[in-house]
C-alpha cells in the first residue's frame, strides 16, 4: 500500500527502492480559499482546480437564487416577492436582496461566478442596495 505523507518544504525528489518501486517527493501547501482547498506548488503556482471538484459558494448560490426568483416574477409563476418568500418558507426582505443581485455589472456577476471577488467583499456588500450604475458598483467593489 502506498505511504502518502504532506511535506511543506523542502525539493521534490524521486527516490528508486531496490524492489523497483518508486517514491515521489513533492513539497505541498495546502490554503483555503472561500471554503476551498488549493495546493500551492513549489514554484508558488496554484493547482488548477477541476471544475468537478468545486462547490459553489455562498454568492454563487445566491446569485443563481436570485435570477431564479426574478425569472419566476417575469414568467408570471409568482406575483410578488413576498409569495416567492413564502414558497421557499424564507424572509421577504432576503427574497428581495438576492433579487438585487440580477442587477449587478456583468463583469462583478464574472468574477462572482470565477470566484475572483476580493475577499473582503461580502453577500451583504453586493446585495444590500446596490448603486444603479455599474462604475459605482465598481468603485463599492474595489474598496
Amino acid at each position: 500500500m502506498s505511504d502518502i505523507r504532506i511535506q511543506k518544504t523542502g525539493e521534490p525528489d524521486i527516490l528508486q527502492t531496490s524492489d523497483g518501486r518508486l517514491t515521489l517527493s513533492v513539497p505541498i501547501q495546502i490554503k483555503r480559499r472561500s471554503g476551498r482547498k488549493l495546493v500551492t506548488l513549489p514554484n508558488g503556482e496554484t493547482a488548477p482546480v477541476r471544475p468537478w471538484d468545486v462547490a459553489p459558494t455562498s454568492i454563487q448560490l445566491a446569485l443563481a437564487s436570485g435570477h431564479r426568483w426574478l425569472a419566476m416574477l417575469e414568467s408570471g409563476e409568482a406575483k410578488s416577492l413576498k409569495e416567492i418568500a413564502t414558497r421557499e418558507n424564507i424572509d421577504n426582505s432576503y427574497v428581495s436582496r438576492m433579487v438585487n443581485l440580477t442587477t449587478l455589472a456583468p463583469d462583478i456577476v464574472a468574477a462572482i461566478l470565477d470566484d475572483a471577488l476580493p475577499n473582503h467583499i461580502t453577500l451583504f456588500d453586493l446585495a444590500v442596495d446596490p448603486p444603479a450604475l455599474w462604475d459605482e458598483q465598481r468603485e463599492r467593489v474595489r474598496l
